[in-house]
């Protein structure tokens, strides 16, 4: 066999093996994901007021606990609905862009959601149901849909359902480039996307990614990382793209800069540039959770040192 044919018997076999393990994970599609959303009310008086909650110069954590119903803001042009914020463009932290938990009451929404210019938007949904309107035709977003909604998009989100909905909503300033078109709407829901395998990890950390990683009209992702019991990230990655991780379910020990910190679903994980993170998934289930970075751009310099 010569040096090429092995070649490409490795490569073969390396795809086939890749083939197996997606089929082992994902032959039931939706039977080991869950979506965690907020239950908001108030503690009781009773409850101590210490716990995970912290904030530094370099990342912040916000449990699911501190998730309560006076923390949330109300939003111009929306009806029946509060929203949670989990972050948002803060000057020496993290300056990329704004993450939403919203929740929507029966019959509450927006038919003027956004009052900002040049924003695009992604939407995740984890509880209910939400009609989106888009250049006039009606699209229905149930539990994992996800919708990319570009800075001139035309839209409008109302719940016609019964019962509540709940949905991830990140907004960020459309960094055009000459040459580049603005990317087009689109809708996808989760159940319907095979997660990537990341390499040589034995199928126990996954990506599922609504866009191509080398589509340069898209200056975000928002995908769905996830981790088998016992799953790693292997090393502390530090690099220049800012993250929000919101846990969709399960537990983990994160590390954070310096500091190894448990969370679990419903915490919220924001991270500036270059914080070094790293992740070991405690089981029993899977871990997985909501990820956006900004991505396909040029470093931008202060105004003060442009010619």
């Amino acid at each position: 066999m010569t040096e090429s044919s092995d070649r490409q018997a490795q490569i073969c076999f390396d795809e086939s093996d890749r083939r197996a393990l997606r089929f082992a994970i994902l032959k039931d599609p939706m039977s080991n994901k869950s979506y965690h959303s907020p239950v908001g009310g108030l503690p009781p008086q009773s409850q101590l007021t210490s716990g995970r909650a912290v904030f530094t110069d370099a990342y912040c954590v916000i449990p699911k606990g501190v998730m309560s119903d006076i923390v949330t803001s109300n939003l111009p042009f929306w009806e029946g609905s509060r929203s949670w914020v989990l972050s948002r463009p803060l000057s020496g932290f993290s300056e990329s862009f704004s993450h939403y938990l919203t929740e929507l009451s029966p019959s509450g929404g927006s038919a003027r959601p956004e009052t900002e210019q040049g924003i695009e938007h992604v939407l995740f949904v984890v509880e209910g149901e939400v009609e989106l309107t888009l250049l006039g035709e009606v699209k229905k977003l149930g539990e994992g849909g996800y919708a990319y909604l570009p800075s001139d998009a035309d839209w409008q989100l109302w719940n016609r359902s019964k019962g509540r909905a709940v949905f991830h909503w990140i907004r960020k300033y459309y960094e055009v480039v000459e040459g580049i078109d603005i990317p087009s709407a689109f809708t996808a829901n989760e159940k319907d996307i095979t997660p990537d395998l990341m390499p040589d990890c034995n199928g126990v950390w996954a990506t599922t990614r609504f866009v191509e990683g080398d589509d340069m009209r898209h200056d975000m992702h928002v995908n769905i990382v996830t981790f088998q019991p016992g799953g790693v990230i292997p090393f502390a990655e530090t690099h220049v793209m800012e993250h929000g991780l919101f846990v969709l379910q399960g537990k983990a020990v994160y590390l954070l800069n310096q500091d190894w910190v448990e969370v679990e679903a419903g915490d919220y994980m924001w991270l500036r540039a270059f914080c070094p993170q790293a992740c070991y998934a405690s089981g029993p289930g899977p871990f997985r959770y909501l990820l956006y970075k900004n991505v396909n751009r040029h470093m931008p310099f202060p105004k003060g040192l442009r010619t």
